[in-house]
């Protein structure tokens, strides 16, 4: 059996790769494990639809080659949908190539992981109030209970689309700020709550948003932070987390995402900065890497093989953790940028050696 890895990937206007520069170092990583990595999207299949049109980097020319050969026995699926035509795209090749095995099933959207996620008695307590938008008064319920709460697309990443609004004296009045769903920043502006649907108009609430409990996440000078957790499958087949880094948002910002402009700081220099106490922060990171364990256990049962699951988590200011988010298909380029070189290395690797181990495996049998 050829040792082949399929890379699907999805082309941006002008036929970009958005993630080319991590694929040349999947490409690299791979080699070094007997691996070739073959990077394609759907419309690299041929018009027969039985061979691809690959690239692969050739790291002695250091230079991608494309090549015409047929579809690897596993893939990596490193999708990011953008839109509505690239999702339809990637769910026909998925329904048309059934057969073919990838190192991750996809998960739901976030309402759904949400719900899957509150089964487990142990990962509850940890999940914000959540609730599907249907109306104004799911808005006005909420923030009854929690003063500030978050709006948010039920599918979506970047932060795109996700509003905060902060409850005012008396109850009828909100303070909104956030981002549209192009990711610009929105001013901040005071505004009625039944005014809400209409100053969203044309963000399709009703079909696409959820309504989320607000963390307290807001640090002394007045910006937001949280921390992405990665948790991947490792060389023998073991769920192992990688790292954990803080992301602090740019003022004015209710998201920390790096892509929206947030940069990036080791985990436990936010907490010594926040907490003082070592001990404190020891406590909070072992009870963060529990958490995260649990997590990708129990989204594998409900939804079948992970390889690598991104975690965003919230640490209250008593040191309570609060799962924010979960992202099927993480970056890992925080790690790059708080220079921990060998924890983003390993993030980098990691897919390739789950994927060389499934194959001493034999992989027809493991990935079903």
């Amino acid at each position: 059996m050829s040792r082949q890895l399929g890379v699907l990937a999805m082309y941006l206007p002008g036929r970009k790769l958005e993630e080319l520069s991590f694929f040349r170092k999947l490409c690299v990583s791979g080699r070094k494990l007997g691996l070739e990595v073959l990077v394609f999207t759907p419309d690299d299949v041929n018009e027969d639809g039985t061979r691809i049109q690959a690239m692969t980097y050739d790291p002695e020319k250091g230079s991608w080659v494309r090549r015409s050969c047929g579809f690897p026995p596993l893939i990596y699926d490193r999708c990011r949908y953008h839109g509505v035509e690239n999702y339809r795209k990637l769910t026909r090749f998925r329904s048309r190539y059934a057969k073919l095995r990838y190192l991750s099933r996809p998960l739901a959207n976030k309402w759904t992981v949400h719900q899957a996620l509150a089964e487990h008695d142990e990962i509850l307590p940890h999940l914000p109030a959540t609730v599907r938008y249907h109306s104004v008064k799911d808005v006005e319920d909420l923030l009854k209970s929690h003063g500030v709460i978050y709006m948010k697309p039920k599918s979506g990443t970047g932060g795109r689309g996700i509003v905060r609004l902060q409850r005012l004296q008396g109850g009828d009045a909100v303070l909104l700020q956030g981002r549209d769903p192009g990711r610009r920043i929105l001013p901040v502006q005071k505004l009625a709550v039944r005014h809400l649907p209409s100053k969203l108009a044309g963000w399709k609430l009703e079909e696409k948003y959820i309504i989320q409990q607000g963390i307290p996440l807001t640090l002394k000078d007045g910006r937001v932070h949280d921390f992405r957790m990665l948790v991947q499958k490792d060389g023998e087949g073991q769920w192992q987390v990688t790292g954990c880094a803080g992301r602090i948002g740019p003022r004015r910002s209710v998201t920390s995402n790096l892509h929206g402009g947030g940069t990036a700081i080791p985990m436990e220099t936010l907490l010594k900065n926040r907490f003082g106490s070592e001990e404190k922060v020891a406590s909070i990171k072992k009870k963060a890497y529990s958490l995260g364990l649990l997590v990708v256990e129990h989204l594998e049962k409900r939804f079948g093989m992970q390889c690598e699951v991104g975690i965003d988590l919230a640490v209250d200011p008593k040191g309570g953790i609060w799962l924010l988010e979960v992202n099927p298909k993480p970056s890992r380029e925080v790690f790059s940028r708080i220079g921990q070189r060998e924890t983003y290395r390993q993030a980098v690797a990691r897919p390739m050696e789950f994927a060389a181990w499934l194959y001493k495996q034999k992989i027809s049998g493991v990935t079903r």
